[in-house]
């Protein structure tokens, strides 16, 4: 039974409770947002709403909860997926920070207010992971940091509480012994058919390994001994997802070693459909369709202990490439082109590993000094 009134109506339901409404400036009716215990508390909701007419800058009820829930300070569970939806990031990245997010970081922060974040209660979190995962917790603070530095620039924080000494750093990863000439040559002798190409443009041409799955038949010039690398293949939950190289750098192209030039074209001939966007490396089962990275792995882990190398990753062909370019003598702008770095901080760790030539170079000084006699 609804009950009229000067402004507004009061009715009464079955549970025992008041509804309150009234017909607003707008012309609508306006139920208030929840029920009353009692009909005095209904009352004085109206008489609230009352003045809220009468004076200037009347909202609706409903719209008047929207902003406030809108301005309500976020929980950190709230932000940072925010944080990560407002960013243009590769899939790869997107599910990498989605499994940190949900493994390392909500369970622990989600439910407080982004406010409510402090330096102890940071270090806290950060005395209690495992030891176990060095380089995965460091990866986690690093991404709590980069949210929370946000939250500072937007006024969310006055100052950042991830203040851990060193904690974003992972530890020094173990040293890259790069394969031998020796080693190159069984890698590919035992790798299958198909793949010993692959082996073979991932070391001469330090490429990555999503970069060489994306390659098809056009992007190799045997002519002209180049390759072109413009896309890369990552594996996103289970499926393939095409993208560009992992930095703008990297799309680039690369000077073939001459002496792969007539491995790669047996390889085009044995191997690749003829259209010209046939991929290089396809799936065994479907020329189509990407080589699936656990059979190429499978693969890599029988070739690598036929070598004697069972520290080899297949990304360390790469590091092997880029090792050996180092010592030809390429300069480091000439290195971070080939290897499609952004930056010259990567191709000096090549440089550096390239330094077990400083007693060649002494040797060779010492043939200009004293040259040998005829």
């Amino acid at each position: 039974m609804a009950t009229r009134r000067g402004f507004g109506a009061l009715r009464r339901l079955p549970s025992k409770r008041w509804q309150a409404s009234y017909t607003g400036p707008d012309l609508g009716r306006h139920t208030a947002p929840h029920t009353f215990d009692s009909k005095a508390d209904a009352e004085a909701w109206l008489v609230h709403e009352r003045a809220l007419v009468e004076g200037e800058g009347w909202v609706a009820p409903k719209r008047r909860i929207e902003v406030a829930e809108r301005l309500a300070p976020p929980t950190f569970g709230e932000y940072a997926r925010q944080w990560l939806a407002d960013r243009s990031l590769k899939p790869r990245t997107v599910e990498g920070y989605e499994h940190l997010l949900r493994r390392y970081l909500e369970p622990e922060f989600g439910d407080l207010l982004v406010s409510n974040l402090t330096p102890a209660v940071v270090r806290r979190w950060w005395a209690g992971l495992s030891p176990d995962h060095p380089t995965v917790n460091a990866r986690a603070y690093a991404l709590l940091r980069a949210v929370l530095t946000t939250a500072v620039g937007e006024e969310l924080l006055a100052s950042n509480p991830c203040r851990v000494r060193g904690a974003s750093n992972p530890p020094t990863k173990k040293q890259i012994r790069p394969a031998t000439l020796d080693e190159l040559d069984v890698l590919v002798e035992e790798m299958p058919d198909q793949f010993g190409a692959l082996v073979l443009l991932c070391a001469w041409c330090a490429l990555r390994v999503g970069e060489v799955l994306e390659l098809r038949r056009r992007d190799l010039d045997l002519d002209r001994g180049l390759v072109k690398v413009t896309r890369a293949v990552s594996w996103v939950r289970g499926q393939p997802v095409i993208g560009t190289p992992k930095s703008a750098a990297g799309t680039r192209e690369v000077s073939l070693p001459p002496h792969i030039v007539p491995a790669l074209k047996q390889h085009l001939e044995q191997h690749v459909l003829p259209e010209a966007g046939a991929l290089l490396f396809p799936s065994r089962s479907d020329h189509r369709r990407h080589l699936q990275p656990t059979v190429l792995h499978t693969a890599w882990r029988e070739a690598r202990s036929a070598a004697g190398r069972d520290d080899l990753r297949i990304h360390d062909m790469r590091h092997t490439g880029a090792t050996m370019a180092a010592m030809t003598g390429a300069t480091l702008a000439e290195l971070q082109a080939r290897l499609g770095h952004s930056t010259v901080a990567a191709a000096l760790r090549y440089q550096h590993a390239a330094q077990g030539r400083d007693a060649e170079i002494a040797a060779r000084l010492s043939d200009l000094a004293w040259p040998k006699n005829d």
